[in-house]
């Protein structure tokens, strides 16, 4: 638990400063990342907050406990309790799951408030408020606001709260002042002992459950779950997304204990059929309610579509289908909700000739999850990849995963003092891919012109693309080259 209290934030001045020609080639953003502030002023001031907060210890170097974040709730008012919410957890596709949370109580005419992590750009990205990131100059104000009564906590306990115990008190007090109607919160790790676990959410989200932060949580589905299922309150909702069969025990047995009304995918709701279409997938889904058609869902992958099923039985469940009231709920309203969402950083496209795709797979399965969807979606006759991972983290099984659908590597790293050096993660890209298939190049911007010259080199253009993948920080920065800011 001791460690030196310092770390330090991903340099995206250099990346900033990097690639003109990326850049100059890349077409305009899509989604709802945020750029940093036009003004200088607020500038600066974003910069000085993010440098306080990155001042703190991260979660993984304290023990486990809401002892600290309980004690700010309590000075705060306990801002948590003035609004109803859904808290989600699990291992792969949250923060997709919860922007479609989002889209469909805000087509209600509900005012939201969103809690995601980690960011892909800007750390206002953490916290929204009605489907959008919440303003550099909001960020500020929130973070002033908070800034004494974090101080007091401080003070009076053995350890400062944590850089995820601080964001997590903002969220929760500007979901409080703007005031929404309901929340849509992200666990940050796990589910017990997880700085967001103050709240009492009526209905509890479980997206697949796979060996990630091990070290942490557990080395099986089973121990994991254990830990994630602390975020099921006493009668409350959990929706359950399709599980390891360990995993779905533990989490069954968990809702028993407390009463809470349970509804499986595959049995009370499910995906009941999809087919690709232009910019995404056509499905059809079976809700709590009843069966919704023809819902047009701009996102790819069969991951997605689950995704989707799961959040839009947890909007059921928010809103009492299935046990107040029976009938579905709107079918034009879910359709339009699920069209408007967007999931940057997931299988999104940012170029063409050749079409280059990022994707924040940062474990085995979501690699595998991405590979399909990219077999899937994609025409590719020669797929170049771009790897930048972070160190701890199952290379080797995300390299696996990639290996089938990419004709060459480039290992690179990203700005993070957490990321992995580009030439371990070659020698581990070595052993899966062969030494002939590898490239290292330790600069994110050369890493991602050498795999642009090498999905040119076969056949020009046409049907050539690049995958950039293996982090949400490497994804971010390459976003930031990639996109006109």
């Amino acid at each position: 638990m001791v460690a030196n209290e310092t770390t330090r934030d991903p340099d995206l001045a250099a990346i900033e400063a990097g690639s003109r020609t990326l850049r100059a080639q890349a077409g305009p953003p899509a989604g709802d990342i945020p750029t940093r502030p036009e003004d200088p002023e607020v500038d600066a001031a974003l910069r000085a907050v993010e440098q306080e907060l990155a001042g703190r210890w991260g979660e993984t170097k304290l023990d486990p406990s809401v002892e600290r974040i309980k004690a700010l709730m309590d000075v705060l008012g306990d801002p948590q309790r003035g609004y109803p919410s859904i808290h989600i957890t699990g291992t792969n596709g949250k923060t997709s799951t919860a922007r479609m949370i989002e889209a469909l109580l805000g087509a209600f005419d509900l005012r939201t408030g969103r809690y995601t992590s980690p960011h892909v750009q800007s750390i206002t990205e953490r916290i929204s408020l009605d489907g959008a990131p919440i303003s550099a100059e909001r960020f500020i104000e929130t973070y002033a606001d908070v800034k004494p009564y974090v101080e007091m906590v401080d003070a009076a306990k053995e350890y400062r709260l944590s850089f995820f115990e601080v964001l997590t008190g903002m969220a929760y007090a500007a979901f409080a002042d703007a005031p929404v109607d309901a929340a849509v919160v992200e666990v940050g790790m796990g589910g017990t002992w997880d700085a967001t676990n103050v709240i009492d959410a009526g209905v509890a989200v479980v997206t697949p459950i796979d060996l990630d932060h091990t070290d942490r949580l557990g080395s099986t589905p089973g121990e994991i779950a254990g830990e994630k299922s602390g975020i099921i309150k006493r009668g409350a909702t959990l929706v359950l997304a399709q599980q390891p069969v360990d995993a779905a025990q533990v989490m069954l047995r968990k809702a028993t204990e407390l009463d809470a009304t349970v509804a499986r995918e595959g049995l009370e709701f499910g995906v009941l059929a999809r087919e690709i279409a232009v910019g995404g997938q056509l499905l059809t889904l079976r809700g709590l309610g009843g069966e919704y058609g023809e819902v047009f869902l701009p996102l790819y992958g069969a991951h997605q579509a689950h995704n989707a099923a799961v959040a839009l039985a947890a909007v059921e469940a928010f809103f009492g289908v299935g046990a107040q009231r029976h009938e579905p709920l709107d079918v034009d309203t879910v359709r339009k909700a699920f069209a408007s969402v967007a999931s940057p950083g997931r299988l999104e496209v940012v170029r063409r000739s050749p079409t280059v795709v990022l994707d924040a797979a940062h474990n085995p399965a979501g690699a595998r999850a991405a590979a399909d969807a990219i077999t899937e979606a994609f025409d590719f006759n020669r797929l170049i990849g771009v790897v930048g991972a972070s160190a701890g983290k199952d290379v080797k099984g995300i390299l696996e995963a990639l290996e089938p659908i990419c004709a060459e590597l480039v290992v690179t790293r990203n700005s993070s003092h957490r990321a992995m050096d580009a030439d371990e993660l070659a020698g581990v890209a070595v052993e899966v891919f062969g030494d002939d298939r590898v490239q290292v190049e330790p600069r994110l911007d050369d890493a991602i012109e050498a795999a642009i010259t090498l999905a040119e080199e076969e056949g020009g253009f046409a049907g050539a693309g690049v995958l950039v993948t293996g982090s949400v920080i490497t994804v971010g920065e390459a976003r930031l080259l990639l996109r006109r800011g």
